[in-house]
């Protein structure tokens, strides 16, 4: 499974507004800047999030987009789904007819374990849990293996 990079864009866009202070809002090129993507690109980014109500824009001079939810209520799993990815390693995982061999495959279980991993691993990652830095969420996903070994 790859993510898309408008998967991956939407999650650093939705971290950068997390982590402004206030309800300020912030434009396109702010978020340009901090994010390394292009203002064209955010902009087709922001509409699905904006539908899903991850974000509000405001019009005006001092117009801008703002984060509507908490961090810790958005998980990455949330944002790929949003972005219109299924979180399958193998096709035949969300649709089994377009395999001739499905009726008859030994692999197909195992493709869909790793797909439900992923999946759970998403979900249990928040912006919140970014925000920390990547040295807390090493620290935070060792924990997690640990426990489940």
């Amino acid at each position: 499974m790859k993510l898309s990079a408008r998967s991956r864009y939407a999650a650093r866009i939705l971290l950068d507004l997390a982590e402004q202070k206030g309800n300020t809002p912030v434009c396109a090129s702010s978020i340009s800047e901090n994010t390394e993507i292009s203002v064209p690109f955010i902009e087709q980014i922001l509409r699905p999030l904006k539908k899903a109500g991850y974000i509000q824009s405001v019009r005006g001079a001092y117009g801008g987009h703002v984060l509507l939810r908490d961090p810790a209520t958005i998980t990455l799993g949330d944002i790929v789904r949003t972005m219109g990815v299924e979180i399958n390693v193998a096709q035949c995982c969300s649709d089994p007819t377009i395999c001739t061999r499905s009726d008859d495959c030994r692999t197909q279980i195992v493709w869909e374990h790793l797909s439900n991993v992923i999946e759970r691993e998403l979900d249990s990652l928040t912006l919140a849990d970014l925000m920390e830095g990547s040295g807390s969420l090493r620290k935070l996903i060792s924990l997690r293996q640990q426990k489940s070994c």
